[in-house]
């Protein structure tokens, strides 16, 4: 907390300074962004961080797009002209419209999207579950996407289109050929920026230029909101530049030398807000969740039991404060499986979070359920602030409870490759970390990743409950309101029997940027649309 404070009362100091990393003031043609940590991976089907999706949509489309929650976050055609549904919901036809080009100069086919679909649907939760109800997935002609479903699936719009991770994005052919569990390293896409990879700094900079043979839709006078509606992209030049340390970031931003900042940390946001040049935006409107994921793989956390014996030292405010600090409006306690204030939260289970924690319980439990004191490999990102601030809170948490914590300091890309890995922890794989996740992702059991307990297809910590499966599926049949909210507690009370992951928090984070700009997006960092007033 002291060098929090010396960050804040630094941070006008250090705006004086030169920044010769940074580079010059922006020009009226380029906007430079600082996100919320390095781009490590650079495709966003095979990744599921949100610097990875954040760039995905930069350089690549989407079928479908999604309007944000006041309009009631629908699906609503992007690179398709429209679709018709027939044989009682279990054939769809999608028609692309005209004009579509990938940034290496040949024309999007439908070919291209089929082999795109299939690629995503290996990889991401919802992908997965609307390749398995498909039976056949062909292009019959240049235009043209049909689906032919095993039964109906009227979620497939929603799959299409959705804003989290993975992101299901359309390649040419020959690059959504590769294997969905390898990442591809060539960025060809048909969004409205193209990714200078010759530019490319890995850990400093992360260059785009305006395709000038984007074409956005027409949407009839329609404005665009979230990833739907015309992508108009107003700069001919976007540079993201990494910068960790939260006081050079605050000084770059006030002194012009960067237009925004998408994660600034808690301690700083009083000192932003006064500043007339700058404004603060809540660009993720839905609020974050933040959480600490286990490797169900190997010990300690194979074992129920002793997940379930450190729900009673997790102590959400105590992680929430130090994520984004004392303002109390900036977070909400506590959370459970579904955020709060979404249509499937409920009160079940939830008596384990609530109320004093109890540290003697916690250590009970642990040796009851046979912890042999085996060290705990926690991974701590230092260049991702909230993550860093949210992971020492969760080691403090595990060693109230009597674990012995090995807190394994490492950068984020690191962290985002290692997580990959199956290995036990000795052989340079993991027991534990920390991340968030948009809270309108996990609003619904069918788009939340962390959920999900399909073993070695899930999301890295690699859950395993039938029951989670046999719920959701439920779920995904229900066709009313009221199922979908009775079977969200049955997944609740689950979820705390098999904790495939421990709920940190809400919280919400503003971004900041020059008061200059206008037409910024929410939903997350989105870069076309806007301009300079």
């Amino acid at each position: 907390m002291e060098r929090r404070g010396f960050l804040a009362a630094s941070a006008a100091t250090v705006a004086s300074l030169a920044l010769p990393s940074v580079g010059g003031a922006a020009s009226r043609q380029v906007l430079k962004f600082i996100p919320n940590a390095d781009l490590a991976v650079l495709d966003p089907v095979w990744s599921t961080v949100y610097v990875t999706r954040n760039h995905g949509y930069l350089v690549f489309d989407t079928l479908y797009g999604q309007t944000g929650p006041a309009s009631g976050s629908k699906p609503t055609p992007q690179m398709v002209a429209g679709h018709d549904v027939g044989d009682d919901g279990r054939t769809w036809r999608l028609t692309l419209r005209d004009g579509l080009m990938f940034h290496d100069g040949e024309s999007v086919l439908a070919k291209d999207c089929v082999g795109s679909i299939r690629r995503w649907g290996g990889r991401d939760a919802l992908g997965q579950t609307l390749m398995q109800r498909t039976d056949e997935l062909s292009a019959p002609d240049d235009r043209t996407i049909v689906f032919r479903l095993k039964r109906p699936f009227p979620l497939l719009p929603e799959a299409l289109g959705k804003t989290g991770p993975n992101m299901c994005a359309m390649m040419p052919s020959r690059l959504a050929a590769t294997d969905p569990f390898k990442p591809v390293m060539e960025m060809v896409g048909s969004g409205p920026f193209r990714f200078k990879l010759d530019e490319r700094v890995p850990g400093a900079r992360y260059v785009y230029e305006r395709f000038q043979e984007y074409r956005p839709r027409d949407d009839g006078g329609g404005g665009p909101e979230w990833t739907s509606g015309p992508k108009v992209a107003h700069f001919d030049r976007i540079e993201w530049l990494v910068i960790p340390d939260p006081a050079t970031a605050a000084a770059a931003l006030q002194s012009g030398e960067v237009d925004g900042w998408e994660r600034p940390t808690g301690d700083l946001l009083p000192l932003l807000s006064q500043d007339p040049k700058l404004k603060l935006e809540l660009i993720y409107e839905t609020g974050g969740c933040m959480l600490m994921r286990p490797n169900h793989l190997f010990p300690p956390f194979d074992k129920a039991a002793v997940r379930r014996a450190l729900l009673p030292v997790i102590d959400q405010n105590e992680a929430m404060i130090a994520v984004i600090g004392t303002d109390p409006s900036l977070r909400k306690v506590p959370t459970g499986f579904f955020p709060p204030g979404s249509p499937m939260a409920s009160n079940a289970g939830m008596k384990v979070l609530d109320g004093p924690r109890d540290y003697d319980l916690a250590k009970r439990e642990l040796k009851a359920a046979g912890y042999d004191g085996a060290p705990v490999a926690l991974m701590v990102p230092q260049d991702y602030p909230i993550l860093k601030a949210a992971s020492e809170i969760s080691a403090e948490m595990m060693k109230r409870a009597g674990m012995v914590v090995d807190y394994q300091a490492v950068d984020w890309g690191t962290a985002v490759q290692r997580r990959a890995s199956k290995k036990p922890a000795s052989q340079g794989g993991w027991n534990a970390f920390c991340t968030n996740f948009s809270a309108d992702e996990l609003s619904s059991p069918a788009t939340h990743l962390a959920l999900r307990g399909n073993g070695g297809q899930a999301w890295p910590g690699w859950p395993t409950s039938s029951r989670l499966e046999e719920l959701r599926d439920r779920w995904l049949d229900a066709t009313d309101l009221t199922t979908q909210k009775q079977i969200a507690v049955e997944i609740q009370v689950q979820a705390f029997e098999d904790v495939p992951y421990f709920p940190l928090g809400t919280f919400y984070n503003p971004s900041a940027y020059r008061a200059g700009l206008t037409g910024i997006l929410h939903g997350f960092p989105i870069f076309w649309n806007v301009r300079r007033a």
